[in-house]
């Protein structure tokens, strides 16, 4: 048994510390500090007579489940899909790739969405988040993505096969990433999206514009929200719609922490990695 957390927060832990007394092997892929570690003080959570920071509490935490066996890899989750052969699941990260039998996404909610006219309202309508499920639309046609890091040159790597013209649209930022060939980089800023029914082109805050048959949002990086639409998991009002048992609606993946919505405490992250650890360990059992 095999299970895979993506994100090291409280409910991540709390997952893989469940999952591993459970009797399942662990291995959790985190990018690194989250936004526990951003916490000056800590003094609303059970066990401790003093406060505590952000910091120590996280490494306390992580330091425990290493104690037990966790197996712990620095690397950014980019995707994650089913196994070829339909047995369990396979994350692809910017360093390697790791295959489990479940999947439990625990990687927190974005606390901010790119601000730009035009992306919601075309969503669906030339505006898509998956570059795996999409690509075939797009096939010899004028594609961007906006994002400046490895997960939007994760998604440009998978259109470039397909896309007739591909650009990376960093807005305004910088790019820290090694561009392959055949992709343009554009770095000015993005005033608007604009179409009639569909996406027709991309409005830059200089007045210019360039045509695009299709944007691919790819900024920032890959959060539980990103992994999960990837994976056909339901949401909605930017929530990740989890059961009682913190199960999904695709068999095996399960969600716990922030992105669940609700009450955005360390007590109620850690009760979800609880539970979703232990749900995880009896899926595999009962298989």
């Amino acid at each position: 048994m095999h299970v895979i957390i993506i994100g090291s927060g409280p409910a991540g832990v709390s997952a893989a510390l469940y999952a591993r007394r459970g009797g399942a092997d662990v291995t959790v892929v985190t990018k690194g500090a989250g936004a526990l570690r951003a916490a000056e003080l800590v003094e609303n959570y059970y066990g401790f007579d003093v406060p505590i920071t952000g910091a120590e509490l996280e490494r306390r935490s992580i330091a425990g489940a290493k104690r037990l066996g966790v197996v712990f890899a620095m690397d950014e989750a980019m995707s994650v899909l089913p196994r070829d052969d339909g047995q369990g699941f396979r994350v692809e990260g910017g360093r390697s790739a790791y295959e489990g039998d479940t999947v439990i996404l625990a990687a927190g909610a974005s606390r901010s969405m790119l601000s730009v006219p035009g992306l919601q309202e075309f969503e669906g309508r030339g505006v898509s988040f998956c570059a795996i499920c999409d690509a075939f639309f797009y096939r010899g046609k004028n594609v961007a993505v906006i994002g400046a890091g490895d997960y939007a040159l994760h998604e440009a790597e998978i259109l470039l096969p397909h896309a007739a013209r591909l650009t990376l649209l960093t807005n305004g930022a910088a790019p820290d990433i090694r561009v392959s060939d055949g992709i343009t980089v554009e770095q000015r800023v993005i005033s608007r999206i604009a179409g009639t029914r569909r996406v027709e082109r991309i409005v830059f805050d200089d007045g210019t514009e360039m045509t695009v048959d299709g944007i691919f949002l790819a900024s920032g990086t890959a959060g539980s929200f990103e992994l999960a639409r990837k994976l056909g998991v339901l949401q909605r009002d930017g929530k990740i719609v989890v059961g009682a048992q913190m199960e999904t609606n695709v068999p095996g993946i399960y969600a716990a922490g922030d992105c669940t919505g609700g009450l955005l405490q360390i007590a109620k992250a850690v009760y979800e990695g609880a539970a979703a650890g232990l749900a995880a360990v009896r899926h595999l059992r009962r298989q």
